[in-house]
């Protein structure tokens, strides 16, 4: 798996993999952010560039990076997207890493390997203390985050 920040040639392979979250009748991804119906790609890069230099940020957002993971066949099959720092409502919720696996990937691994990726770049970034948070009502990712713990 490769986990990298999306370019223009990954439009299509992103495209796909965000109308799969929605046809799965997820309109809210953890590790995820596009605005609205209408996904004007190249906009989304933007704003992602600008969010990592922190500017333009909405109110309450924090400066982070948004990731796409891609398979060996260059499929794109999951998002994560590391805050750079917390506010007040991150430390009650959402931590510093938001992360999901596009439906038909999910149960084969992807997710610890993304997150565990999530976590070197954490690292990279000097994050000490990475707090990544989940539903409670979410078990798969529970059990994600601990197998992560125990690496």
């Amino acid at each position: 798996m490769e986990l990298r920040r999306p370019t223009l040639a990954d439009e299509s392979e992103v495209r796909a993999m965000i109308a799969e979250f929605v046809a799965n009748g997820e309109s809210h991804v953890h590790g995820g952010f596009w605005p609205g119906k209408i996904f004007d790609y190249e906009a989304w890069l933007s704003s992602n560039l600008e969010a990592e230099m922190g500017l333009n940020l909405l109110p309450n957002f924090v400066p982070a990076i948004q990731f796409v993971s891609f398979n060996e066949q260059g499929q794109a099959i999951g998002v994560l997207h590391l805050r750079l720092r917390l506010n007040d409502y991150l430390l009650e919720q959402g931590g510093h890493i938001g992360y999901s696996i596009r439906p038909s990937q999910r149960q084969k691994g992807y997710a610890k390997e993304q997150l565990l990726l999530g976590l070197q770049e954490c690292q990279q970034k000097n994050i000490k203390q990475v707090l990544v948070t989940c539903d409670q009502e979410n078990e798969a990712s529970r059990r994600t985050i601990l197998a992560c713990v125990a690496c």
